[in-house]
């Protein structure tokens, strides 16, 4: 892992795979708000995806007048636009894990705040009327290993107890002939079925919702400049930093990276700490026995080593009813380790893309069927996500490096972080009076960026 962690961190490739979610892009891809790069700015934001356009609208919302975003390709093209449209939190998964490292208190935050972050998202989407196929939902996940059923009926139980009647500690526990009944798995195909996990989720198209929020940050006066990849930054010696781009420089007072698996490249302190981590994505047709309604749920499917996630398209959205499945991960050699250190969202992993083109039938069984008479697969792509030694994401001001701000490392689920993370660096950055006892009443403090945490060793991703 360490000479994968050490792979130098390179821009956004040109000509990545094509994600489904951008069968049709928007207007605004390609926009540049002006012909030219603004010699200067109040803020430059490096990065158009969730987090990045979360950030202008905060700041913009808060009264920042001279806003300017780079993005090194379309807007909207990386992580965000390359997803598996789940927002899922799974926080009993990670949550003897945070209490073990950081406190029941500490892991009772977390919880929180990852099911705040849903909830904010869809409702953003709702206020603002975002279409972005939104939809509030029950998950479950499907357990296939007997070791991992345990230890997941003691995590629930666990949080159960240390947060009784908070909304994130609700979950229901299903046994094999219920995920038969109810969820359509375990009857045909892999019917090794533990039982399953099932809680509160939902689903949309994050790149949809990425583009509603930058299209209100420009009705407030964002200047967005396309295909301007930052190159370099530098700090000037009056204060504020410079930035080099392939179009020329702009300096800034303060800079925010919203750059997740990207970081390392414009800032050298994060290689070796935010890794680079290539996923692999299809949306396939149902098989012609899959309920002609919608699905119960969205879906993970846990097994030994691993799991895949999965949503179906709602009923009104364009391919409404695909199934859109992610992960495989654990199936290349070396649990994916060659996957680890690359930004090549330009091709595939073939042993991974082909374990998601045959699962569904695995799961799904006898309730699968034949395939659709057009093929079973409608696309597949890649996306770059950006892991951290720890498995919390960086969050605040660079140590020693006054307004540079970072938001990054979402650990591939950024769905149900991103949001929240950026509200709290615009209320790190804006530094009004009391902010910081309100900031501290709901957001976790281990996801600040420290010395201590810049010193560690990345071992891969933790589950």
């Amino acid at each position: 892992m360490d000479k994968r962690a050490a792979i130098p961190v390179t821009l956004p490739r040109d000509n990545p795979t094509q994600s489904y979610w951008h069968f049709e892009p928007n207007e605004i891809s390609d926009l540049r708000s002006t012909d030219s790069l603004p010699a200067t700015a109040e803020v430059v934001i490096i990065g158009s995806g969730i987090t990045g356009a979360a950030m202008a609208f905060n700041l913009l919302q808060g009264g920042a007048r001279d806003v300017v975003m780079l993005e090194a390709r379309q807007a909207c093209s990386g992580a965000t636009g390359r997803n598996g449209g789940h927002t899922k939190a799974a926080s009993y998964r990670s949550f003897l894990h945070h209490e073990k490292e950081y406190g029941t208190a500490m892991a009772v935050k977390i919880a929180r705040m990852e099911l705040a972050n849903i909830r904010a998202v869809h409702a953003f989407a709702k206020e603002h009327g975002i279409e972005c196929d939104s939809k509030r939902c029950d998950t479950v996940d499907v357990v296939y290993d007997p070791a991992q059923w345990e230890d997941d009926q003691r995590a629930v139980k666990a949080m159960q107890d240390a947060m009784p009647e908070d909304d994130a500690a609700i979950y229901t526990l299903h046994g094999p002939e219920e995920m038969r009944n109810k969820f359509f798995c375990g009857r045909g195909g892999d019917e090794n079925v533990c039982g399953g996990v099932a809680y509160e989720a939902g689903s949309l198209s994050a790149y949809k919702f990425g583009i509603g929020v930058l299209k209100l940050c420009l009705a407030k006066g964002l200047n967005l400049q396309t295909h301007t990849p930052a190159l370099n930054l530098e700090k000037l010696e009056g204060g504020g930093w410079k930035i080099e781009t392939s179009r020329g420089s702009i300096e800034a007072r303060k800079v925010v990276l919203a750059t997740n698996g990207y970081t390392a490249r414009i800032w050298k302190k994060f290689q070796g700490i935010i890794v680079p981590l290539r996923g692999h994505v299809t949306a396939q047709r149902p098989g012609l026995n899959m309920p002609k309604n919608d699905l119960p749920a969205t879906y993970s499917f846990m097994y030994e080593g691993g799991y895949d996630y999965m949503i179906q398209r709602p009923t009104g959205s364009q391919f409404a009813r695909d199934i859109v499945i992610g992960g495989a991960l654990a199936m290349a050699a070396n649990d994916g380790l060659e996957e680890y250190g690359t930004t090549d969202d330009t091709a595939f992993n073939a042993i991974i893309l082909q374990a998601l083109k045959d699962i569904l039938p695995k799961y799904f069984g006898d309730n699968w069927g034949q395939d659709d008479p057009e093929g079973r697969i409608r696309k597949a792509w890649t996306g770059i996500m950006g892991y951290s030694p720890d498995g919390l994401p960086f969050v605040g001001e660079m140590p020693g490096e006054k307004d540079l701000w970072v938001s990054s490392a979402f650990q591939g689920h950024g769905m149900v972080l991103c949001w929240m993370c950026a509200r709290a660096l615009t209320a790190m950055m804006e530094n009004r009076p009391g902010a910081d006892e309100e900031l501290n009443s709901w957001f976790p403090e281990v996801y600040r960026i420290t010395e201590e945490r810049l010193r560690l060793t990345f071992n891969g991703r933790l589950s």
